[in-house]
């Protein structure tokens, strides 16, 4: 399905800066959908002058007037002289009788949405009649919230620009809602806001209470001389109108807490303020937080116990008079170093993934160490690892060590180069030297030396992958490694 930057930018003449507010108004308006009982609609006018839809929000607190989905669909000549009013006029238009539409009687508000002095599109409410019931006070507050904020998005001021914060890690209607005026009183408190003040410790009614200096009294603890956030974002939210978000922790429990301010015609009308209980969340981020912290203290102490080893290899190598016996156990050390320098990059990581270049490049100078000071070898890395998980980092780190200590120390080679191609499934890793080349009837599958042994037991094993060794063009050997990557 085409996305809303697909049909706005193939469909219409809408410039970058207006795709970008009509994205912020779809990141924000499932509040108003569930505020309006009402399916939204977003249209936009086409170079052909229909209407086009480009987006649409169901409510989660009311039934669709909409079963099917409709964007990218166009708007029927017959229903689109509201959506044409509107956007003639500048002005919601909210007259005419409902509709029927398959069945349902649905009432249509067309409004325009402008950004700055620009109309860029029309948004339009559809509200499904055929639930209508006497409304409650709960009802008439959305009602009149979801009023004031629809004038605010034909008049440029909604939404809220330079907000970072995303919407699904916010507050939404049904988990708490408080319509306040402009003094910040109280004018009305859903249940389920009730049920969160509760849990801060609140025995008495929120209606008629000042908010922020209520939040202020539950979360002040003895001695505590700052203001809490909670009440000095309420605070700022009427003083500048601007939005705020912001925890609370009272009675080991803690409130996220939302407010917007409701300014229709520039006229400061109080705030909305959403509010969720998010105890439970906080408390298993904490765990993990603290699981996170204890694996990187694992892999903290992994990498020094290999760094241990590393230099009881070399004390011992150190010793030995039988070169042959000291070259082995270098190799070791350079192994166990390779080692080490994957749970040293994952004990600074935040996840269980590790920037390989990083490790790439070290693994890379780390070899090109071990080659005679007359000897020269150049070796460089072209392309790129990118993030790779800890068990496909610790057997690739060993496995590039080997391929390419083997081209200096065995293919007698001046240069080796690393070439890396990544793909959505799969990592291919070239190994090329310019040495000796390989020996005359040469077969991997028969190989004796140790290296690549080790190579082939990591990558046919471990990385379920493939290995192969040929003649360089011209001089030299490529070994190519390639591993199956998850989507």
């Amino acid at each position: 399905m085409s996305t809303l930057s697909d049909l706005v930018r193939a469909r219409t003449d809408l410039a970058e800066d207006d795709v970008d507010w009509l994205h912020q108004l779809v990141s924000e308006w499932q509040l108003v959908s569930d505020l309006s009982f009402a399916d939204l609609v977003l249209w936009v006018r086409t170079h052909e002058g229909q209407w086009l839809a480009v987006a649409h929000m169901r409510p989660t607190t009311g039934p669709t007037a909409y079963p099917l989905d409709v964007v990218g669909s166009t708007l029927d000549e017959e229903l689109d002289y509201r959506v044409d009013r509107a956007w003639r006029e500048g002005r919601i238009v909210r007259d005419g009788e409902p509709e029927w539409r398959v069945r349902l009687p649905v009432r249509q508000e067309a409004v325009p949405v402008r950004r700055g002095d620009k109309l860029v599109a029309v948004l339009s409410r559809d509200t499904n009649l055929a639930a209508a019931r006497m409304p409650s006070q709960l009802e008439l507050s959305y009602l009149t919230s979801a009023g004031e904020l629809l004038q605010m998005v034909s008049e440029g001021t909604f939404p809220f620009p330079g907000r970072d914060q995303e919407p699904e890690h916010l507050p939404r209607v049904g988990d708490g809602f408080l319509r306040l005026d402009r003094t910040g009183h109280v004018v009305y408190a859903s249940p389920n806001a009730l049920s969160a003040s509760r849990r801060l410790g609140l025995s008495a009614d929120l209606v008629g209470t000042h908010l922020g200096r209520t939040i202020a009294r539950l979360t002040r603890q003895e001695g505590e001389l700052d203001e809490p956030r909670g009440s000095s974002a309420l605070a700022a939210v009427l003083r500048f109108h601007e939005p705020r978000e912001s925890e609370v922790e009272a009675q080991g429990a803690t409130v996220q807490i939302r407010a917007l301010p409701l300014m229709p015609g520039g006229e400061p009308r109080g705030a909305l303020v959403l509010m969720r209980d998010v105890t439970e969340l906080r408390s298993r981020d904490r765990q993990i937080m603290g699981k996170d912290a204890t694996i990187r203290e694992i892999h903290h102490r992994v990498k020094n116990n290999l760094q241990t080893v590393a230099a009881l290899l070399r004390l011992q190598a150190r010793r030995l008079d039988e070169p042959g016996a000291r070259a082995a156990l270098e190799e070791s050390v350079r192994r166990v170093a390779s080692i080490a320098m994957v749970h040293e990059t994952l004990s600074l990581a935040l996840d269980e993934s590790v920037r390989f270049d990083e490790i790439a490049d070290r693994v890379l100078a780390m070899c090109a160490e071990v080659a005679a000071p007359e000897a020269d070898v150049s070796v460089v890395r072209r392309g790129e690892f990118g993030m790779l998980p800890a068990e496909v980092a610790t057997p690739m780190a060993m496995v590039l060590t080997e391929l390419v200590q083997n081209g200096v120390e065995h293919a007698a080679a001046s240069s080796i180069e690393v070439r890396v191609r990544r793909t959505r499934t799969s990592l291919e890793v070239v190994v090329q030297d310019d040495g000796c080349g390989l020996p005359e009837g040469f077969a991997l599958s028969a190989s004796t030396r140790l290296g690549l042994q080790i190579v082939r037991t990591l990558v046919e094993g471990e990385l379920r992958g493939s290995l192969s060794l040929e003649p360089a063009e011209g001089r030299g050997t490529a070994a190519t490694v390639v591993v199956p990557l998850s989507a």
